[in-house]
């Protein structure tokens, strides 16, 4: 009998449940007699102990369903080692109640914080394995994370939608997508759909070029323009600042968002009717794309073999088109961006894209 426990943390994404899915359909075909801890809400659930017991039935058409049925938050990991505010230690409830449980693994779904702490579990003796979920792609290790291509079919179709009344009113369209500190999200979205002028964080913009590029397309006779723009992109100007001096920038200034910013410089200085569209959290849910279900069911099969060989302290990844085993300390910390060099970002310029740059 092996007794697994499992918990989906910080922000949710398109097949969670898939993947858990696939995890445990894995152990059942394989006849192994296994009893599963669902913890709820994330790392919560596992510092206070709130978990249910999980058969096969509650996996039972889940695989078109968004979100996760187990529920999840966000449990900071530069926190995590604070007591709470009764002066609970986290980490070591967490060992506690895996100990209680008789736990023989405890498999995480998350992005990079929560590989932090799944990382911090396993080198305080826990047998871990984690699956890799963002709709930023911005998992070191792995070509792909699920939830990602469920995000660019939402921002593409959010992006393809603003095209017909950018043209009809001959307007230029700013649509914000998700993305604090990584563009792959924005990247790949805005080439899809066609967009003039994408702006990432990895790329700071230089506001004179974009308008420069919008009059440019007014000249060649297109009435319109639509700029794809990551919640993170940030301008020349404000990329040279320290950290602190962005720090304090940002909490004194007057716009929303960067892509309100971007617009009121458009406007000011080209003078162009300019429109902003953000998607926000629709970009999270809904039901995962066939892609994502696939690959999801793929990465959870593997995470179950994982748990059969009794290998643990890794993450089931995706490199060069294969499932692959990543070790949690060549994953947890580090940062996948884009680089401005990447083939990528070249062959976009090569298409007439814009990035400010």
């Amino acid at each position: 009998m092996k007794r697994i426990g499992i918990l989906t943390s910080g922000g949710d994404c398109q097949a969670l449940n898939a993947a858990m899915r696939g995890v445990i359909k894995c152990l059942f075909v394989s006849g192994e007699k296994v009893e599963i801890y669902g913890f709820m809400d994330g790392y919560k659930g596992l510092i206070y102990g709130n978990f249910r017991m999980l058969t096969g039935k509650d996996f039972s058409g889940v695989l078109t369903i968004g979100g996760t049925i187990l529920g999840t938050s966000r449990t900071p990991f530069k926190t995590i080692r604070e007591p709470d505010e009764n002066g609970l230690d986290k980490v070591e409830a967490m060992k506690q109640n895996y100990h209680k449980l008789r736990l023989d693994c405890l498999v995480i779904l998350g992005g990079n914080g929560t590989h932090k702490t799944a990382h911090l579990l396993s080198k305080e003796g826990l047998n871990i394995i984690t699956l890799p979920k963002t709709i930023d792609n911005d998992l070191w290790g792995t070509d792909m994370t699920f939830g990602f291509q469920s995000a660019v079919d939402i921002a593409t179709h959010a992006i393809d939608c603003i095209h017909t009344t950018a043209a009809s009113h001959g307007r230029v369209f700013i649509v914000e997508v998700m993305g604090h500190k990584v563009g792959f999200l924005t990247l790949n979205a805005g080439i899809a759909s066609g967009a003039d002028i994408i702006l990432i964080p990895e790329i700071p913009y230089n506001i004179d070029k974009i308008i420069e590029a919008i009059k440019g397309r007014n000249a060649r006779g297109s009435r319109f323009t639509i700029l794809a723009v990551a919640e993170g992109a940030i301008s020349k100007e404000d990329a040279a600042l320290s950290k602190k001096e962005y720090k304090e920038k940002l909490k004194n200034c007057p716009y929303p968002s960067i892509s309100y910013e971007v617009a009121d410089q458009i406007k000011q200085r080209g003078g162009y009717d300019v429109r902003v569209t953000v998607p926000g959290h629709t970009q999270r849910g809904g039901s995962p794309c066939p892609y994502d279900r696939v690959f999801a069911s793929r990465l959870g099969s593997e995470a179950g073999q994982l748990i059969l060989d009794g290998e643990y302290g890794f993450m089931v990844g995706y490199r060069n088109r294969e499932v692959v085993r990543v070790p949690l300390e060549d994953v947890a910390g580090k940062l996948k961006m884009v680089s401005p060099e990447a083939n990528i970002v070249k062959e976009a310029k090569m298409l007439g894209i814009s990035f400010g740059d």
